[in-house]
């Protein structure tokens, strides 16, 4: 019989200072953030949404589900040239409980703003 396959979240604190930026703007700035690494996928990083400035997001009828996490809400960001960057962020609003320090957090896509940085 072959080993079952093993799939693990890990949710941490990152201690780094976390930045998203987007055609010069800064859209989200913590200290606060998680790196979530999960089996099989690139680490994905975290940051409260206190700490983004949502004014920048619209939420869109777009909604994934994790069979780990959940279901995810996502967000097009509007630009200062006037552009929409469709469902450039997502978030998880109610996670499943193993997922519950990213609720509420904003994770985005690396290819849909110009630079996520991890700090010191």
């Amino acid at each position: 019989m072959p080993n079952a396959v093993f799939h693990q979240i890990e949710i941490e604190p990152n201690p780094h200072r976390l930045r998203v930026i987007h055609c010069g703007i800064t859209l989200a700035d913590t200290s606060r953030g998680f790196t979530l690494k999960e089996t099989g996928l690139p680490e994905v990083l975290y940051f409260p949404r206190e700490d983004v400035n949502m004014t920048r997001f619209e939420r869109s009828a777009h909604v994934t589900h994790c069979p780990y996490k959940g279901d995810a809400s996502h967000f097009h960001l509007h630009t200062e040239a006037g552009e929409i960057v469709e469902n450039a962020a997502w978030s998880y609003e109610m996670p499943y409980e193993n997922a519950a320090a990213i609720k509420d957090c904003v994770a985005f896509y690396p290819s849909r703003v110009d630079r996520i940085d991890q700090t010191s």
